[in-house]
């Protein structure tokens, strides 16, 4: 209609996330529509979960054939459904293309490396992104800087966010509290780590309530490890929270408490964020504490239309006439 060009697209849900807590709530709060396919692979070393997606994916390429396959991230889907493409002979474009952590101990870094190295279309959220690309010798008519996909979701959801109850419930205030997120494989896989963070939450805990949503990892691993961590009315240890509650105890905490490296530099350089680690964490959340709130400023094109830009990108690169469709995989 008017020239426009219309993309039939396929939603493909690979269950690699299925724990309702972490999987159904966000498809119910950001009104994703209900995916047309879903893989249900589970959970899984992961070999075992990349190998069962691949299994699961290729036929969902071989029934829909379609022109391109749209990634987001660097979760085991994303490598798994890229690989399967790339031996279909798929077009992939690999939106959050570009992001580097320099640490190949994260399993998301392998993921990251891999999906770029065979990505025809890469959609990068920042100018380091675009760099690191470029380095690593991807030719530039393959990338294009969109913006932060995950700040459209933010944009589209902050005012519901500010409506949540969350703190309420908590029985905490605004810029009265931290906020803990913790899963990732080096932080609870290892058992000193574990114990050292836990040990460092406890000790916060005495200048600033925390209140920490626990992964069903972290809680396997503390169960398997014998490590504590019930007992202390100030270290509020809670369920998963949905995507509202989450936006609204990260915007209202004092400080937030996450990973020790980032493939974001860029949320350090321009942002308000700070790299620390176990040797130093003690000393940097006393700094935080005692600190005035730092100044940050926002990315370029971290808007809320980058998804739109993703698009126009997706469009330009399919040359010729309009393409039969493209599938999109959510993890």
């Amino acid at each position: 209609m008017n020239g426009e060009r219309m993309i039939e697209h396929r939603l493909v849900h690979t269950g690699q996330h299925y724990d309702a807590r972490m999987s159904d709530v966000f498809f119910k709060e950001l009104e994703i529509p209900a995916p047309d396919v879903n893989l249900e692979v589970g959970s899984g070393t992961h070999a075992a979960q990349t190998a069962n997606v691949m299994l699961k994916f290729e036929p969902v390429c071989e029934e829909y054939g379609p022109d391109w396959l749209v990634v987001v991230g660097d979760v085991n889907s994303t490598m798994a459904c890229t690989l399967v493409a790339a031996k279909c002979g798929i077009k992939v474009a690999h939106v959050e293309a570009g992001l580097r952590s320099r640490d190949r101990s994260m399993p998301e870094e392998i993921n990251r490396l891999v999906t770029d190295a065979l990505a025809d279309l890469l959609l990068t959220p920042s100018a380091d992104a675009d760099e690191n690309l470029r380095r690593e010798g991807v030719p530039a008519s393959q990338i294009r800087l969109v913006g932060n996909i995950m700040i459209d979701s933010l944009v589209a959801n902050l005012a519901r966010a500010r409506e949540s109850s969350v703190l309420k419930t908590l029985g905490v205030g605004a810029k009265q509290f931290a906020f803990v997120t913790l899963h990732r494989p080096s932080n609870v896989d290892d058992k000193d780590n574990l114990r050292a963070i836990m040990a460092e939450l406890h000790r916060l805990s005495a200048d600033l309530p925390v209140v920490f949503p626990m992964h069903p990892r972290t809680r396997k691993m503390l169960a398997s490890f014998q490590i504590e961590f019930a007992g202390n009315p100030r270290l509020k240890i809670i369920d998963p929270v949905g995507y509202h509650d989450s936006l609204c105890l990260a915007e209202s905490a004092r400080l937030v408490v996450t990973r020790p490296n980032t493939e974001r530099p860029v949320t350090v350089t321009l942002g308000s964020n700070k790299l620390t680690g176990l040797d130093r964490l003690h000393s940097d959340l006393v700094e935080a504490l005692g600190a005035n709130p730092r100044k940050c400023r926002i990315p370029p094109l971290w808007d809320g239309r980058t998804g739109e830009r993703c698009v126009r990108a997706l469009l330009d690169a399919s040359a010729g006439p309009a393409r039969r469709g493209t599938a999109a995989e959510s993890t």
